[in-house]
């Protein structure tokens, strides 16, 4: 299923890709599609074949977002309630050993009995 989703995603890729190259831009782009000096203008003028690219365009955006969204909850789905390890087949080891504490005595200040001697001034 995930292989198929990918795949529609991919040609939908690739035809979004290729409708937004063949719209002409704001500015009139190369002129392709365009009646070139007023003769023969087909079936379709420019206006229309602006407007069906453009709702192609659309049509093809919201199909691509609709696989993507597919393909994060078949990958969310796969991956529940496993580690990257569970997946691989190996363990992770497992140590026994506690950090080593330390005595409580080395956390605290000095007792008076331990302070260094400061000799006397000599004024």
């Amino acid at each position: 299923m995930e292989n198929v989703v990918l795949i529609i995603h991919l040609i939908l890729a690739l035809c979004l890709i290729g409708i937004v190259l063949l719209q002409r831009s704001e500015g009139g782009g190369l002129g392709m599609g365009s009646s070139g000096g007023g003769a023969g203008g087909g079936v379709m003028s420019g206006r229309s074949a602006a407007s069906a690219l453009a709702k192609l365009t659309w049509v093809f955006g919201i199909a691509f977002v609709i696989t993507s969204l597919t393909l994060t909850i078949i990958a969310a789905e796969k991956s529940a309630g496993s580690s990257v390890l569970d997946r691989i087949g190996v363990q992770a080891p497992v140590e026994e050993e506690t950090a080593p504490t330390l005595p409580a005595g080395d956390l605290l200040p000095p007792a008076s009995s331990d302070a260094p001697l400061i000799p006397p001034r000599a004024d």
